[in-house]
C-alpha cells in the first residue's frame, strides 16, 4: 500500500475529535493549554501534517505542499479563523491575475470545505478535491489536504482552540454546501512548518 493510501485510509478512520490534554496536576490551577500538548506539525520533505498531543503524534496525513516558485513558508505560526464552506477570492497575486472569485460549493472553488488560516492574508491550510496533488509540491504556498482529512483536523484544532461544537453543528455546516461559516478560536493553535 503506497503511503498516500495509507494516509487516505488513515484519514477515514479519523471521524472524531480527540479528546482534550490531561488534567493539571494536583495544587496547580487550570490554565490555556500548552504549546507542546496540541498542535499540528508540517514536513515539508515528507510532505505531511501531522497532530501533536502531548508531545506523540496521533495521526499524520499526505498533503500538498507550495511549488519551488511559491514555496510554503517555514516556522511557527498560530491559528487563529478558521472558514468553513469558504468562498475563494483571488490573491493579489501575478499568478491569479484574470482569475475569478469562486463561491462555496462550486466545484472550481480550489478551497474546498474547510480552511484554517495559518499566516493572513492569503496562507491557509485548506481542502481540496485534486486529491492527486497531495504528497507534491503543487500549491501557490498553501498546504493541501484531502476534504475528509482537513475536516477532521480543523474540528480538533476547534476543540483544542477553545470552539468546540456538537456533532450537530458540524452535520448542519457540511451538509450545507454553501453557508459559509466564521470561527475565530479564543486559543490559537500552534502549527510547526519545517523542512
Amino acid at each position: 500500500m503506497t503511503r498516500l493510501r495509507r494516509g487516505l485510509a488513515a484519514a477515514a478512520l479519523a471521524v472524531s475529535v480527540l479528546g482534550a490534554g490531561a488534567p493539571a496536576p494536583l495544587g496547580e490551577a487550570s490554565t490555556a493549554p500548552r504549546d507542546d500538548e496540541f498542535y499540528l506539525s508540517v514536513d515539508l520533505s515528507a510532505r505531511t501534517l501531522s497532530v501533536v498531543r502531548n508531545g506523540e503524534t496521533v495521526n499524520s496525513y499526505p498533503v500538498a505542499i507550495g511549488q519551488p516558485a511559491h514555496p510554503t513558508p517555514t516556522g511557527e505560526y498560530r491559528i487563529r479563523h478558521i472558514v468553513w464552506n469558504p468562498r475563494w477570492v483571488p490573491p493579489d497575486a501575478r499568478w491569479a491575475r484574470g482569475k475569478r472569485p469562486r463561491d462555496p460549493g462550486d466545484p472550481r472553488n480550489p478551497m474546498g470545505r474547510v480552511k484554517m488560516f495559518f499566516r493572513d492574508p492569503d496562507l491557509y491550510v485548506h481542502g481540496t478535491r485534486e486529491t492527486d496533488s497531495l504528497g507534491e509540491a503543487e500549491s501557490h504556498g498553501c498546504v493541501r489536504m484531502s476534504n475528509s482529512t482537513v475536516i477532521a483536523v480543523a474540528r480538533q484544532v476547534m476543540e483544542h482552540g477553545g470552539e468546540p461544537r456538537p456533532a450537530g453543528w458540524f452535520r448542519r455546516v457540511l451538509d450545507s454546501v454553501t453557508a459559509t461559516r466564521q470561527v475565530y478560536l479564543s486559543r490559537p493553535v500552534l502549527i510547526k512548518i519545517h523542512r
